[in-house]
């Protein structure tokens, strides 16, 4: 799969990534491992990412994310404090400096009128400064899969460039 309109920026991301020796890891809920695969199609993108957790089911995230069951129980999966909790779990984990997550409803299933179909949180971790993005994209199951990977790839070479 070859998407042209986020090579150019998965290449600059990797070259920054590559200059400041960063390393770079996500935990991906609803785009199952998209976000991973888009940054893996860059030739020597070892040199900066060192690799997933699909963290689907709850339990993964507090196995291997270390998400509280509290924190899911009261906030649900799909929300600011989960993603937070994420990209911190999956620094840990992987030891990483910077860590992406995503948690979200691609549908079109499983929507609720407080948190309809598209609803996504992307939690970004770079160093000790962490923040969530909200978003609610439109479209069927890859539509939103697909928008919530550019948003999360995007969106961290934006920061890293700021």
């Amino acid at each position: 799969m070859h998407i042209p309109e986020l090579s150019s920026q998965i290449v600059e991301l990797g070259e920054i990534l590559r200059q400041n020796k960063y390393m770079l890891g996500t935990a991906e809920s609803c785009t199952g491992g998209l976000i991973s695969m888009l940054l893996t199609e860059v030739s020597g993108s070892s040199d900066w990412f060192k690799g997933t957790i699909v963290s689907y089911a709850n339990e993964v995230k507090e196995n291997l994310l270390h998400v509280s069951h509290e924190t899911l129980e009261q906030h649900g999966a799909v929300s600011e404090q989960t993603a937070l909790a994420m990209v911190r779990g999956l620094q840990k984990t992987l030891q990483v400096e910077l860590a992406i997550s995503v948690t979200g409803i691609a549908g079109p299933t499983g929507g609720t009128e407080e948190k309809p179909v598209g609803t996504v949180w992307i939690g970004f971790a770079l160093g000790t400064q962490q923040f969530a993005q909200h978003h609610v994209f439109t479209g069927c199951r890859s539509d939103v899969r697909y928008q919530t990977a550019m948003a999360a790839i995007t969106t961290l070479l934006h920061e890293l460039k700021r």
